[in-house]
């Protein structure tokens, strides 16, 4: 059976080739261009087929008037259901009771589990933030909430310690800046993601959920988010170099655009892309009336459980 990587990339649109306000359009990408032929994540390129990678343009607007949120694109993209429609109207960050609800009913992680499939978020999360849910003073973002709700252990300190999860930047940099944390390896980004290829190898659907992305659009500063992407990029690199030759599917995606217009503050109307990475045949059955953010848990349900 083939396996997929969903690489979530919170915050991300497809924008402007305009090198002035898309950090896409500015920096260089080598590893993701080289899937592309050459040519960059904007929305002018989308949508392309190539030798080893598929771009798609998707909508995270559902139809809702307003600019998409986090809590219900993200919770859309984890069940399938229009959630903003559902409630009436796009809201985050965090989830609010209808949208908790919604993703207990059920996502893709209890989906996947309920098939016989193993399913795990591989990012490990810090004792503080263990411990700042269980007094009340954080609220579960919908991802985490999806894996718990599917009655999936989130990863700890031990897990990212003894290889089988990674911090949300990869190579653990930020973690280790934090003194208060405990100590955790520290990889190069091509380590870290040749370190996330191999940990990806023992869940039927490995979930990456890679937040800075949208931290960095809000902040609005093009020399930080081309750095923030020459090392995504970099974790690109090893992640496929060590992935080749499987046969596995790694989708790219994102809830709402954000990172590629900085010349606005808050997130954006523009599609978000579903860049697919792996043989032409798992592309094509991933990519199957891909259109909207509802239509991913079907179409990794297609690729993992073919009938």
């Amino acid at each position: 059976m083939s396996r997929v990587l969903l690489l979530f990339m919170d915050g991300v649109g497809l924008g402007a080739d305009d090198p002035a306000f898309n950090p896409f359009a500015a920096c260089e990408m080598p590893a993701l261009e080289a899937l592309l032929g050459g040519r960059k994540l904007v929305s002018e390129s989308a949508p392309h087929i190539a030798e080893k990678a598929t771009l798609l343009a998707i909508d995270a607007t559902l139809g809702q008037p307003g600019t998409p949120q986090s809590a219900s694109g993200q919770a859309a993209l984890l069940t399938g259901r229009n959630v903003p429609q559902e409630i009436g109207e796009h809201y985050g960050p965090k989830p609010n009771p209808p949208i908790q609800q919604i993703l207990r009913e059920g996502n893709i992680f209890s989906t996947v589990t309920q098939l016989g499939g193993k399913a795990a978020l591989l990012n490990a999360y810090p004792p503080q933030y263990f411990e700042a849910i269980e007094r009340g003073h954080r609220l579960y973002s919908a991802i985490p909430l999806a894996v718990t709700a599917a009655g999936l252990p989130l990863m700890t300190t031990k897990d990212i310690q003894d290889g089988r999860a990674l911090s949300v930047d990869f190579t653990g940099e930020g973690w280790a800046a934090r003194p208060e944390f405990p100590p955790v390896p520290i990889y190069s980004p091509a380590e870290a993601g040749a370190k996330l290829a191999q940990v990806a190898t023992r869940y039927d659907l490995a979930w990456f959920d890679f937040w800075p992305s949208d931290y960095a659009g809000h902040r609005q500063n093009m020399n930080s988010a081309i750095a923030l992407l020459e090392v995504f990029d970099a974790v690109l690199s090893g992640l496929l170099q060590t992935q080749e030759g499987h046969q596995d599917l790694i989708v790219l995606t994102s809830d709402h655009g954000n990172l590629e217009d900085l010349s606005q503050r808050g997130h954006t109307r523009n599609p978000v892309p579903a860049l697919l990475i792996g043989s032409e045949e798992l592309r094509g059955r991933f990519a199957e009336e891909l259109e909207n953010l509802t239509h991913f848990v079907p179409a990794i349900r297609r690729t993992l459980f073919p009938s």
